[in-house]
């Protein structure tokens, strides 16, 4: 049990380390949220423009719809799919976005 537990310590610093070396991790995870919310995230379609909304707001709902709190067709198999780390990286990146 301990070697298990050693392991998931080792690969959690790798994946940190990895999160702090990539200048662009951010804008790379939220890249995936370019096809139905635009390129960052100025949506030309019917979905909701993430852009310079303040990051409480996307980060909220983005756990809201992780949780199931806030029903969703895809978007809770998609926040589900990012760490709480990653959700904050991606909100902060749209926030920033003008």
């Amino acid at each position: 049990m301990r070697y298990r537990t050693c392991l998931l310590v080792l690969a959690c610093t790798a994946a940190t380390a990895a999160h702090a070396q990539d200048p662009n991790l951010a804008r790379n995870l939220a890249a995936t949220c370019a096809n139905c919310h635009g390129t960052n995230g100025k949506s030309v379609g019917a979905n909701e423009s993430l852009a310079g909304e303040p990051k409480e707001k996307i980060l909220r709902k983005l756990q809201e719809f992780r949780s199931g709190e806030k029903p969703a067709t895809i978007m809770k198999q998609i926040a589900s799919g990012y760490t709480d780390a990653q959700l904050d990286m991606i909100a902060t990146y749209y926030a920033a976005q003008n």
